[in-house]
């Protein structure tokens, strides 16, 4: 009899709590949302930066970071002031972090002092963009 009345007490909980649990709002979790680009040619960083003002847009506050990492040959095309500053001056407006592969700068002898000081410089820009994969980051290679 003892352990019939302790199934139900039991019982009784359960279903309160149960009940009890449903009554709480759900709240959606709604992950920040970050993109890493790795391009080989300066020329795409114009409608990449258009395209993080769109998703900025579209992702609203759950937008986070945007970085585009730049490596290969173009890296040279960085110390080209008039070049870089309109994607630099594009970038920083739209809140696009640029990132020049320093393993590129080493192969095309770039000295990083010649590149705009609001890029930044990773020593590895592939093994940096996997890393930022790892992160969550949603990624695309142009």
């Amino acid at each position: 009899m003892k352990s019939i009345k302790s199934y139900l007490l039991i019982l009784s909980i359960f279903t309160l709590l149960t009940a009890c649990s449903s009554l709480v709002p759900k709240t959606e979790v709604v992950a920040t949302k970050n993109y890493v680009v790795l391009t080989k040619n300066i020329q795409q960083i114009k409608p990449i930066v258009l395209a993080a003002k769109a998703l900025a847009t579209e992702d609203g506050k759950n937008f986070g970071n945007f970085k585009v990492i730049i490596c290969g040959k173009t890296v040279t095309d960085l110390t080209d002031k008039e070049l870089i500053t309109e994607y630099v001056e594009m970038a920083k407006k739209n809140n696009v972090t640029l990132i020049a592969c320093g393993f590129s700068l080493k192969k095309f002898k770039v000295n990083a002092d010649n590149i705009p000081k609001e890029l930044e410089v990773v020593d590895n820009g592939i093994l940096y963009n996997f890393q930022l994969q790892k992160s969550g980051y949603l990624s695309i290679e142009l």
